[in-house]
């Protein structure tokens, strides 16, 4: 049996365009993924301002893309969803190959 994959967390804000690039990156990402065969995780937003705590930790820093405790923050592209999702997942790939 398998043990179920981390949830994949974004922390945005609306009204941040680069929130919206970091969700286009994820999304276009997963889709990849998925059409690979790969593991996908699911995709959980978190709005920063719906929670006082998330927003004074992560206001200066979002987008901020988390997943098993690993983050990538400011600038979040498809390359470096694709590493954290190998280095994740895919333990026996060589994320370099990503």
């Amino acid at each position: 049996m398998t043990s179920p994959l981390p949830h994949l967390v974004l922390y945005a804000r609306p009204g941040c365009h680069l929130c919206d690039e970091a969700r286009e990156a994820i999304e276009a990402v997963l889709a990849q993924r998925a059409a690979q065969g790969l593991p996908v995780p699911s995709l959980t937003e978190r709005n920063i301002e719906a929670d006082e705590a998330l927003h004074r930790a992560f206001l200066e820093r979002i987008p901020v893309v988390e997943l098993d405790g690993r983050r990538i923050e400011l600038i979040v592209g498809a390359g470096k969803v694709r590493r954290l999702l190998a280095e994740v997942l895919d333990p026996a790939a060589d994320p370099a190959e990503a």
